[in-house]
C-alpha cells in the first residue's frame, strides 16, 4: 500500500476535514442552544476536542501536501491548479490556528463573532478540499498512469477471421445455428428468412399466370399485325 501512494497527504486530508467541520457544526449548535444549559459543557466539549485535533491533523497534513507539491509529477496547467490549493489551504490553516487560540484563551465563552468566523473558516476549508480534488481528478496529479488503449479499445490480437462482434466468425455462426434449431413458435405468417443463403425455387408457369391475371395492371395497346396465313391456305398457282 506504501509503495502506491505517491505522499501521505491524501490520508491525513481526510481527518483534517472531518475534525474541522464537525468543529464548525458544535460551535454552532453551541450559539443555537445557547440558553440550555444542559448542553452547553457537552457541546463546548465537542467543539473544542475536534478543533485542536483538527488544527493537529492540519499541520501534518500541510507537511505532507507541501512534500506532494514539490514531488508529484505535473505540466503547467496542474502546476497552476495545484499552487492555488496550496494557497488557499495555507490561508485555511493559518485562520483555523487562530480560532483554535482565540478558543483556548476564551474559555467556555463563545461569542456570535467567533462563531461567524468558524463558518467563514468551514467554507474555506471546503473550497481547499474543492480545489485538491480538481487537481487529483481534472488533472491527474499524484495518480498512476493508466494503460495505454490501442486498436478497438485494448492491446490483444484475434485469431485470423475472427474480432469483436464479428458476425461471420465460426462462433458466431454456430450460434446462429443453434439458435435456429432450438425449438420454438413463430407469429402467424412469420418464418426464418432462408432467402439470404439460397436461391428461390422457380414458380410453375401456372402459378405465375395465376399472379398474374390477379393482379391489376394494364397492358400497352397492341399493334396490329397482319395475319400471316400458312402457305396452304394461302391462294396461289403453281
Amino acid at each position: 500500500m506504501i509503495e502506491m501512494l505517491p505522499n501521505w497527504h491524501p490520508v491525513f486530508v481526510h481527518f483534517t476535514i472531518a475534525l474541522l467541520t464537525m468543529s464548525v457544526v458544535f460551535y454552532v449548535l453551541k450559539l443555537i442552544f445557547a440558553k440550555n444549559k444542559q448542553y452547553q459543557s457537552a457541546l463546548t466539549l465537542l467543539a473544542k476536542t475536534n478543533l485542536y485535533l483538527g488544527v493537529g491533523f492540519a499541520f501534518i497534513t500541510a507537511l505532507a501536501g507541501w512534500f506532494a507539491y514539490n514531488s508529484v509529477n505535473h505540466d503547467t496547467a496542474s502546476h497552476l491548479a495545484m499552487t492555488e490549493h496550496r494557497n488557499i489551504a495555507l490561508i485555511t490553516l493559518a485562520v483555523f490556528v487562530i480560532l483554535a487560540l482565540w478558543s483556548l484563551f476564551a474559555k467556555n465563552k463563545t461569542s456570535i463573532l467567533f462563531v461567524l468566523l468558524m463558518v467563514v473558516a468551514g467554507g474555506l476549508l471546503s473550497a481547499t478540499g474543492w480545489m485538491g480534488a480538481e487537481a487529483v481528478y481534472r488533472y491527474g496529479l499524484g495518480v498512476m498512469s493508466m494503460p495505454k488503449v490501442t486498436g478497438e479499445g485494448h492491446a490483444h490480437k484475434h485469431a485470423e477471421g475472427q474480432g469483436h462482434g464479428d458476425q461471420n466468425s465460426p462462433m458466431s455462426q454456430q450460434m446462429k445455428q443453434s439458435a435456429e434449431e432450438m425449438p420454438h413458435e413463430h407469429a402467424a405468417g412469420e418464418e426464418h428468412d432462408k432467402t439470404k443463403d439460397m436461391k428461390m425455387p422457380m414458380k410453375s408457369s401456372a402459378t405465375t399466370q395465376n399472379e398474374h391475371d390477379k393482379t391489376p395492371h394494364e397492358h400497352a395497346e397492341k399493334q396490329t399485325t397482319p395475319e400471316v396465313k400458312s402457305h396452304d391456305e394461302t391462294p396461289h398457282t403453281h
